[in-house]
């Protein structure tokens, strides 16, 4: 049978064929060049104004020159089917699949190879352009963490210059936490038979990179009770003692930035396996977000469980006074905020208010996670000789050489018993830890809770998409807004 030439110019596959594809940061700033099937689709075009924003142009892709024994699948169009998947609520990878083919305007706007068919009104056939709904769930699997990561910074710059264009810097104050997530195995259901549920030394199955850590634990002590340390004889149970909640899974450590009436949103972010402890996420953070704002905020939030050291001293600068990390004093060792006095030279005050002499100096590697340079005090009576005087107020322990205090020798150990929690700056500054919160509770509807993956890798690369999709929809509010 032979074709009319004129008409064969305004078949599907012509059509198809005629149409360039690009990129979706230029199909969104020309967006009067798409095909018709693609403008005449709302949620496409809604998908589109949302996610066009991010310079897709510049996407860390693969090789897509190699063969890999099928059909290459850009890890660009992968990303922004992810982030579809999590926009539109879509449960499963099998549910995005009908998804996107149900609308075949994303299969071409997305970026997947197609495969030319007259029999469709789009031009090509929507369930041979996609590879299976195992094939989804291989590539969240194996994709590098870096591609998405990329479109979380960019998101982040964007909402960056987006304020900056109004006069305003964000990022002079930033808030610190982190967020638990149970892995998907049966050692986290509580119906479920398991002997030694808690043992860390048994891996579950079900996941192989999930590991045992505590949900929620009392890090700070009530009026009602008193520290009272281990005892040594009749000691109870461990078993009877609540000490917190165990579960198998990870953590999502996030830097937070609050612009006062507009919102928060994500600066930076992290994924680790729920063995380590919070403040093993701030050094790695602190970093990123310097990179990223190209400077050192100058005020920090968090909760009890960054009372440590090296937090104070990273926001102390000498030539700015004003400049503090806010977090509330952790009791630890039966000292309280303020309980410790220190003279203007630094050296810690005794109970008979004398200033305790440095005595010796040494590196200390195993009681916080950087090494760290530690100082012993002692008693200003006993060294560095012994005076005739007798202690003022007895202590208890002037027949031992006077008391003695081991500390940091940084002036952050002096600014967490210094700081002024009672100030109306301080204050004002913890408020500001509530934007994690508010984070917090929208990756919650997002679904990072209790992900249906069993794999870190999957893990970490859908936590950087939900945060991600958080700072978009920031960005398409304002920017509908103004």
């Amino acid at each position: 049978m032979v074709r009319n030439p004129i008409l064969a110019r305004f078949s599907p596959l012509a059509r198809f064929r005629q149409a360039k594809r690009t990129n979706l940061h230029a199909a969104f700033l020309r967006q009067e060049q798409l095909p018709a099937f693609v403008r005449d689709c709302p949620p496409a075009m809604r998908f589109l104004d949302l996610v066009g924003p991010l310079p897709w142009h510049q996407f860390p892709e693969r090789n897509l020159l190699r063969n890999w024994g099928q059909a290459v699948i850009p890890h660009s169009a992968f990303s922004a089917a992810c982030l579809l998947k999590l926009n539109e609520g879509l449960v499963s990878m099998d549910d995005l699949r009908r998804y996107l083919i149900e609308h075949p305007a994303f299969i071409w706007l997305l970026g997947f190879p197609l495969v030319p068919s007259g029999q469709h009104a789009c031009g090509f056939d929507p369930e041979l352009s996609l590879p299976t709904h195992r094939h989804f769930t291989r590539l969240l699997r194996k994709m590098p963490n870096a591609g998405l990561e990329f479109l979380c910074v960019q998101s982040t710059v964007l909402l960056l210059a987006h304020f900056a264009s109004f006069g305003i810097q964000a990022g002079d104050c930033i808030s610190l936490d982190t967020k638990h997530i149970l892995a998907w195995v049966k050692e986290n259901n509580p119906k479920a038979y398991v002997a030694n549920r808690f043992d860390k030394t048994q891996q579950p199955k079900g996941d192989p990179d999930c590991k045992l850590g505590c949900k929620r634990r009392h890090n700070q002590r009530t009026s009602k009770d008193k520290w009272q340390p281990t005892p040594h004889s009749e000691p109870l149970p461990a078993d009877t003692i609540q000490v917190g909640e165990f579960y198998w899974g990870y953590a999502s450590g996030i830097v937070v930035v609050k612009v006062q009436d507009l919102g928060e949103f994500v600066l930076t972010e992290m994924t680790q396996s729920f063995d380590h402890p919070d403040v093993s996420y701030f050094f790695p953070l602190m970093a990123k977000t310097e990179k990223i704002l190209g400077f050192r905020p100058r005020f920090g939030t968090f909760d009890a469980a960054f009372d440590a050291w090296y937090v104070y001293d990273y926001f102390h600068r000498p030539d700015d006074p004003q400049a503090f990390a806010a977090v509330p004093f952790s009791d630890k060792g039966g000292y309280k905020a303020g309980g410790r006095k220190f003279s203007p030279d630094g050296s810690p005050i005794c109970a008979a208010d004398l200033p305790m002499p440095l005595q010796f100096t040494y590196t200390d590697r195993t009681v916080s996670i950087i090494p760290h340079e530690r100082g012993k005090y002692v008693c200003p009576l006993c060294f560095p000789q012994r005076s005739k005087r007798s202690c003022p107020v007895r202590h208890k322990n002037w027949k031992k050489n006077g008391c003695t205090v081991i500390m940091p020798t940084s002036i952050g150990a002096r600014l967490r018993y210094t700081l002024d929690r009672d100030g109306e700056m301080y204050k004002n500054i913890y408020r500001q830890r509530t934007a994690v919160e508010r984070i917090n509770s929208q990756a919650l509807a997002l679904g990072i809770e209790r992900p249906h993956i069993r794999n870190g890798s999957a893990i970490s690369n859908l936590n950087t998409l939900i945060y991600t999709l958080i700072n978009l929809r920031l960005l398409h509010r304002l920017k509908a807004e103004s």
